[in-house]
């Protein structure tokens, strides 16, 4: 039988009803309390996934603005001017044990004796070392040569071109016709000082007011800007039908290198293509989209391969593919920076690398193809590193993905277009840049005379450019390739057996 404490055993009805009453009110308050823990609990909770989403996003950010920082032109698209702070890490050159300067047993380069000089200056004794008596030339018995080259004093000459009038006697009147490449006005410049003007202008890359300074130093003729800025103008119009020569050949090419950068024109940002080869040039202003591509007039119609930098524009030609290794080598170094615990990056790369220095043998003439066993060896590392990097780079929801993720889906789903230069080594090249080189003349134009002022002057530019480019190609100098133009002897690139 239990026993009630001593204390309740003598508490009144109400003492106890009044006990009742603090304990329920005390209970209320633990519940209310407690209610309150639990949503402070629940919103803390909420806070803290919140956190976690927020750190997640910001370590993602923060990774690739430090991918963004890092880039270089080892890693990414960029020019080597541009590593100012960050530059790419090279393994150190190695110490050779040759000294500097001319090694021994190198060929010489000084400036040999001619046979037939253009002039001789005979320089005689005028009297007697000994009775100082005067000496007749007549008494040399031999002498020194030196030999000095040198270019004559440059300046203007005058030529006056009378086209005559003559009566015949039947009672004709006929007058002769003035050379075409003389100027409509009374007094112009000839077609010399034209193609030095031009040749200023476009290929060393001197602004319009120096050109004229300079012009005006040298020869004493005074042109004005103006004239020298029109002289574009006037020179991409007599190279034009070249231009629709090279335009043609570039089309029926077997293989294409294409590729695009930014340009400035006044204020505005512009778009460059350049469509080439090993022996032609084509460069144009126009949107970066397909139907800007279009505009060059070789693209539409091209069908053989077409080499570029994987830019989702060129995917949807008919011809066939190949992308350019180098800026894949590239992406796979960023990956290895960006997850340098991972190994796959590295197979590709090397894979990659192995099959490019065996096609350059074969380019050279080193070897005849590319041994069947390394195909299949390197082919082998190159679809495994992908599996691998594929498995460590699951995708993610949604449709943006990681750097390394689009890489390596772009690896997978366009290996063939990635190792077509194995297949055809002595014909289809490694990487593009052919049309990359094919692009710098812009950028020095631009970082020593500064952005174009129209559309129009930009193009004429680029015309003249692609016509002195190509010519060079086939071992026509600049100046040449212009005075021909001047002159009325227009160079034009030579037609193919195969075309």
């Amino acid at each position: 039988m239990s026993t009630m404490p001593s204390g309740l055993e003598t508490a009144s009805r109400e003492d106890l009803l009044a006990l009742i009453g603090v304990l329920h009110e005390q209970n209320t308050a633990l519940r209310q309390h407690l209610a309150q823990q639990t949503e402070e609990i629940t919103r803390l909770k909420a806070e803290n996934e919140q956190l976690r989403a927020d750190n997640a996003r910001l370590t993602t950010r923060v990774a690739q603005l430090e991918r963004r920082l890092g880039r270089n032109s080892g890693n990414s698209s960029l020019p080597p001017s541009s590593d100012l702070f960050d530059k790419p890490e090279r393994a150190p050159a190695k110490k050779s044990a040759r000294k500097r300067g001319r090694q021994p047993g190198a060929e010489g380069f000084g400036l040999p004796m001619v046979e037939n000089p253009d002039q001789v200056h005979d320089h005689l004794p005028a009297t007697c070392t000994g009775c100082h008596a005067e000496l007749d030339p007549a008494s040399s018995i031999g002498y020194q040569r030196r030999q000095v080259r040198d270019i004559p004093l440059v300046t203007v000459q005058v030529s006056e071109h009378r086209a005559h009038t003559c009566a015949c006697q039947c009672g004709s009147i006929t007058q002769a016709a003035m050379p075409q490449e003389l100027a409509a006005s009374p007094s112009s410049y000839g077609p010399h000082l034209r193609t030095l003007a031009v040749y200023l202008l476009v290929f060393q890359h001197i602004p319009v007011e120096r050109t004229a300074q300079l012009i005006n130093d040298l020869t004493g003729a005074k042109v004005s800007t103006g004239w020298v800025s029109h002289l574009l103008g006037e020179a991409h119009a007599l190279v034009s039908d070249s231009l629709n020569l090279i335009r043609a050949l570039l089309t029926l090419a077997h293989v294409l290198h294409a590729d695009e950068t930014t340009t400035r024109i006044k204020d505005q940002r512009c778009w460059l293509h350049v469509a080439c080869n090993e022996h032609l040039t084509l460069l144009g202003l126009a949107p970066r989209s397909r139907a800007g591509a279009n505009t060059l007039g070789v693209l539409p119609g091209f069908t053989g391969t077409l080499v570029h930098d994987s830019l989702a524009l060129y995917s949807g030609y008919t011809c066939a593919h190949q992308l350019c290794g180098a800026h894949l080598i590239r992406e796979l170094t960023a990956a290895e920076q960006d997850h340098p615990g991972q190994h796959w990056h590295r197979q590709i790369r090397s894979a990659l690398a192995t099959l490019a220095r065996e096609a350059g043998r074969v380019r050279c003439g080193q070897a005849e193809h590319i041994p069947a066993g390394v195909l299949l060896a390197q082919g082998e590392l190159f679809h495994h590193g992908i599996a691998v990097g594929l498995s460590c780079h699951p995708r993610a929801q949604g449709r943006k993905q990681s750097p390394a993720r689009n890489l390596l889906e772009r690896l997978r789903e366009r290996a063939e277009q990635v190792l077509g230069f194995s297949d055809r080594p002595h014909l289809v090249p490694f990487t593009n840049n052919l049309a990359e080189r094919a692009l710098r003349p812009l950028k020095t134009q631009v970082k020593i005379s500064g952005c174009h002022q129209s559309r129009q002057g930009a193009a004429a530019w680029l015309g003249v450019r692609s016509y002195i480019d190509s010519a060079r190609k086939h071992g026509v100098s600049a100046f040449e390739a212009l005075r021909r133009a001047f002159t009325g002897q227009l160079w034009m690139p030579p037609i193919p057996a195969s075309a």
